[in-house]
Parts: C-alpha cells; structure tokens; sequence
C-alpha cells in the first residue's frame, strides 16, 4: 500500500471525521422539522392554508445568520472552549426549542407555534455557524473534502430521519410525541460535542466587538481577486439550481406519477447523493480542491444536460432512474468540493462570520436566478431550457481558470 493510499485511509477513519459525519447529523435534522413536518402538522390540525404559508418566513434565520456571527467569533464562553461551548449551548437550546414547538397546539395558537419554530430555527442556524467553523478550523487543509462530504453525508441522514422518519412515526403516534422523539436525538450532538476536541486558536482572533464585525470584511475584501470569489461562489450552481427548480413540473408533463417520481428520486436520488459526496471527498484528497472543482464542475453541467434526453425517451422509467442517479451523484461530489473550497477561503481569526457570509450568499442563486425558470421553460421548450441551465455552468467555470487553474492543487488565497 502507497503511503498516499495509508494517509487516506487514517484520515477516512480518524476521530475527527466521525465528528465531521455526527456534527452534519445535528445540523440537518433540525431543519424539515419547521417546513415539510410541521406542515403536514398544521393540515392535519386545518389551520388556514394562508397561515401555512407565513411560516416560510420562520427561515430567515438561516439566510441571516452572517449577522450574529461575529459574536460567535469575539466571545467565548467560560465551559469548552471557543467553540465546544457555543456549540453545546446551541445543540441545549436547540433540543429544548424542538420540544417547545411539538408541546404546542397548531389550531389553538399558531402565533405561539411561529414562535417556537423561530427560535428553533435560530437555534438551528447558530448551530451550524459554529459547526462550520469547528470543522474549518479542527482538520488539516488536505481533509476539508472529506471532512465536507461526511459533513453532508452526516446532514442528508440527519433530513432523511426528522423528514421522512417523522412523517411516518405521525401515523403510529401525536405530533406532539414525534417532536420530543425527535429533540431526544440532539443527544447525540451533545455527547460528540463533550467528547470532541477544541480546536487551537489562531492568533490574531478579534479582541473587542468593533474587531469582530469590521476585520473579517475588511480583511476578505483586502485580498486580490476577492469579488471573482464571491462571483464564483454565485454562479458554479446556478445551473443546477435553476434546473432542480422546475423538475417535478417537468416529470408531470412527462406523464410519471408523482409516487414514481418519488420512489425513484427518494431510492436513486439520496443514495446517489450520499455515493457522489463521499466519492468527491476521496477524489478531493487525491486531486487536490482546484481539479476536483472542475472534474465535479463539468459533470455537474453534463447531468444537467441530460435532462433533455428525457423529452427523447418520454415515460421510461430506466431513463428516468438513469438521469436521476447521475444528477444526484454528480450534484454530491460538487457540493463536496463546493464546501471544501468556500472552508478554504476562511482565515482561521474569524472563521464563523466569513464561512456564514459565504454560505448565505450561496443560496442566492437558488432563489434569484430559479424565480424566471418557469418562464423560460414555457418560451424556451423542455430540452433548449435543460441545455441552457446546462450552459450557465460556463461563467463559473471561466471566474475558475482565474484562480484554480486545473494545474494547481489548491486555489489561490487559501488562508489559514
């Protein structure tokens, strides 16, 4: 075995991946638990559809998150560390918010509901500036990637348990009880949290509140190439996003029932998903983050091309498994080295505030560029629409050749 290939393998079954993989678990089981699930919740109990709506709004928090973020970065509490003790008290709040939430009553008071998901949301949103940062700041450079896939790994298995797993423990038992169940496995954050490492703190971390809000912003901003960084950050996903978002209108047209579509996008979909995130953090470590964006990149706009051979094929099932799978898995690997990337651009003195500034402007795109799609797809046709998403990968790939030539192993300006 190469000493490259016995590297690997330590970091695959380190500790501090098992931290990485838990600590995504934590992070993304929280966040159906405020959309899909509490939805189907308020139906059950015939609130209002108007008032179902609203609660989009209970989601801010997650959009928002850069502003408090500094305080996460200036103060440290006197338990844990810099960031364990942050991070134990989100993960308290947090369980203690999902329970509020489930011990109250949709058609009674759906204001006092709101509430309660606002503060699980909030709690939610502070969990993951800090486990952002614990994870940038815990492993070496050489392991973002698969520090990021088993992130996802972990954070897709944590949605599959409060989505999926809670809508059908709502058909064996109350709401109420699947909400305590489901603020139970907080747990586990909190064991992994007490038993994980405190990461060393760089020098030259903020010393007053002024530091902590100015000096990440003035020093991102300070280094060369930085807008072609957030302009990339913008548009490497654009076209995957603005194609994800008229998919299911596509499949119905098609003539696939939505239990077909749904059977082969919950089976191929997710598992394709967790295969392409893992497999893009293997390949992270042996590429190196600057290849591994444009290998996942390209793939990432071919997968999207081959939507359009559905309209070719029409209701074919093994077509429609086929594209899925390699969307799904190509969507995975480039989220990976997505993560991994936007980790790298972090410097170590303000990792919460500059990765939550990232992350938020990361779902930009996702609702900007995705409001004109239905449009297009109605001017445009099916497959021009699905080759056209496919070609907006171009300006993401060109901001790249920037400062990740496919020659270099890491992009340039990784800070430290």
């Amino acid at each position: 075995m190469t000493p490259e290939n016995r590297r690997l393998l330590r970091s695959m079954f380190s500790w501090h991946m098992l931290v990485a993989l838990v600590m995504g678990f934590s992070s993304g089981m929280p966040l159906l638990l405020t959309v899909s699930v509490l939805q189907a919740w308020m139906t059950r109990e015939g609130v209002d559809l108007s008032i179902i709506g609203l609660f989009a709004l209970v989601g801010l928090p997650y959009t928002l998150k850069f502003l408090w973020a500094p305080l996460l970065d200036r103060f440290t509490l006197p338990w844990l560390g810099r960031r364990r003790g942050w991070l134990l008290t989100a993960q308290l709040a947090l369980a203690a918010s999902i329970a509020w939430l489930g011990l109250n009553d949709p058609a009674e008071s759906p204001w006092l509901l709101a509430l309660a998901a606002l503060l699980v949301t909030f709690f939610s949103a502070s969990q993951d500036i800090v486990i952002d940062a614990y994870r940038r700041e815990d492993l070496a450079e050489h392991e973002l990637g698969l520090g990021s896939s088993l992130y996802v790994f972990g954070y897709r298995l944590g949605m599959l348990l409060a989505g999926s797993g809670g809508l059908i423990l709502a058909d064996f038992f109350a709401f109420r009880t699947v909400y305590l169940l489901l603020a139970a496995t907080m747990l586990v954050g909190v064991v992994t949290t007490l038993l994980a490492r405190e990461p060393e703190v760089a020098a030259g971390t903020p010393r007053t509140l002024q530091e902590a809000v100015v000096r990440p912003f003035v020093e991102f901003f300070s280094r060369p190439g930085a807008l072609l960084f957030l302009l990339f950050i913008l548009f490497y996903k654009i076209g995957d996003g603005m194609a994800q978002a008229m998919t299911m209108p596509f499949y119905l047209q098609l003539g696939f029932s939505t239990s077909e579509v749904g059977t082969i996008a919950k089976f191929f979909g997710f598992w394709a998903t967790i295969a392409g995130g893992l497999a893009g953090g293997v390949l992270i470590m042996r590429l190196g983050i600057s290849r591994s964006l444009w290998l996942f990149g390209v793939l990432q706009a071919l997968s999207t091309a081959c939507f359009a051979i559905l309209v070719w094929s029409g209701h074919d099932l093994a077509w429609l498994a086929a594209v899925i799978a390699f969307e799904n898995l190509s969507g995975g690997m480039g989220t990976a080295a997505y993560m991994a990337f936007m980790a790298s651009l972090t410097n170590k003195r303000f990792t919460a505030t500059q990765y939550a500034l990232l992350s938020s402007l990361m779902g930009i795109p996702r609702v900007l560029a995705s409001a004109p799609t239905g449009l297009m797809a109605e001017q445009m046709g099916w497959a021009a629409f699905f080759i056209t998403c496919s070609l907006m990968a171009l300006p993401g790939l060109l901001l790249l050749q920037r400062f990740a030539p496919w020659r270099s192993l890491q992009p340039a300006q990784a800070v430290t």
